[in-house]
């Protein structure tokens, strides 16, 4: 008796998790560039080339980062943010 064979299961690529420390440096990263109005370089998760622009706003109730340049604006998941440089030109 041959049977159908059995689908192979697809493992998501998991973030990498980082402790309170690191996220709360990430957050103080953030508010000094936002309040300094600095751009920022961004390297995010799940994203193959970094974000880079200004921060315009931080959603906490959808824990996002609103970054804009040249116009346009980009949402980034808080959590997504692996990290917080300043760019070089």
């Amino acid at each position: 008796m041959t049977g159908v064979p059995k689908p192979k299961k697809k493992y998501d690529v998991k973030r990498p998790t980082r402790d309170e420390f690191a996220l709360e440096e990430l957050a103080n990263q953030l508010n000094e560039a936002k309040s300094e109005n600095a751009e920022v370089l961004l390297t995010v998760w799940g994203m193959e080339l970094p974000v880079r622009g200004r921060i315009e706003n931080m959603d906490s109730r959808t824990g996002k980062v609103h970054i804009q340049r040249h116009g346009e604006t980009t949402k980034v998941a808080f959590m997504d943010i692996m990290k917080v440089e300043n760019p070089r030109d």
